[in-house]
């Protein structure tokens, strides 16, 4: 590994940061620079591992070798190295364990791709009956402040997914999470609409660079108006 890449002023390298403070410490675009170890001639390391690290936040799935040799430098060799990462990971740390949805934050990495994008994505969360991740949905894709969506299609997939409920979310590509009108009055008809088909929203999310802002912590009259009472609020 070519460390002067790494070198960043007052700043330990990634290789000394895993050693003196342990992996937690390091970002997730320093954990795939380590397991990457050098990037190519038109594409540094960091650069590769952070078009890495977006990838992997936004897939839906486990990624396939056909998918990672497309993005931009990473080529077979280093492609097939993440995939091994990523089997070992699922076989020995993560096994079948799966983490529920306690609260907005826990949506935080999952969603983290969103706030990189210049348009306004509008996306659907399916949940099991144990508030664990179903699948995440993109649903639609809009302008750079507004997206249309309608119930019909919000809810079509988290029908296929047998959701028990829905989360919602989009990002605000100018960066500020505050909830406009537009925001309320949407969540307010996927309530309604939730309701009638017997799968509530517990809470819609927006994403920006900020940070995240959950309109069931800002609103929450908004959704205690349509959840039963054994689905449980996150």
């Amino acid at each position: 590994m070519d460390g002067k890449a790494f070198i960043v002023k007052g700043e330990l390298m990634p290789r000394e940061k895993i050693q003196k403070l342990g992996p937690k410490a390091l970002s997730n675009e320093e954990l795939l620079a380590l397991i990457l170890g050098s990037g190519t001639q038109n594409c540094g390391v960091l650069e590769l591992s952070r078009q890495l690290s977006e990838y992997l936040s936004r897939a839906n799935e486990f990624p396939s070798f056909e998918s990672l040799v497309k993005i931009r430098g990473l080529g077979m060799a280093k492609a097939t190295q993440v995939l091994a990462c990523l089997e070992l990971s699922a076989r020995y740390i993560l096994g079948g364990k799966v983490n529920p949805v306690k609260s907005p934050e826990d949506l935080a990495k999952r969603l983290a791709y969103l706030k990189y994008e210049r348009q306004e994505h509008f996306v659907l969360i399916s949940l099991d009956s144990a508030n664990n991740i179903i699948k995440v949905h993109n649903l639609t894709l809009g302008l750079v402040n507004q997206t249309p969506v309608h119930p019909r299609e919000a809810f079509a997939k988290a029908i296929e997914d047998r959701a028990v409920a829905v989360i919602f979310a989009h990002n605000h590509p100018s960066g500020n999470t505050e909830p406009s009108p537009e925001d309320y009055g949407i969540t307010r008809v996927l309530c309604a609409a939730g309701k009638i088909i017997q799968i509530p929203v517990i809470d819609h999310v927006i994403v920006g660079k900020s940070g995240i802002t959950s309109l069931c912590r800002e609103c929450p009259e908004i959704f205690e108006a349509n959840l039963p009472e054994d689905v449980k609020k996150c």
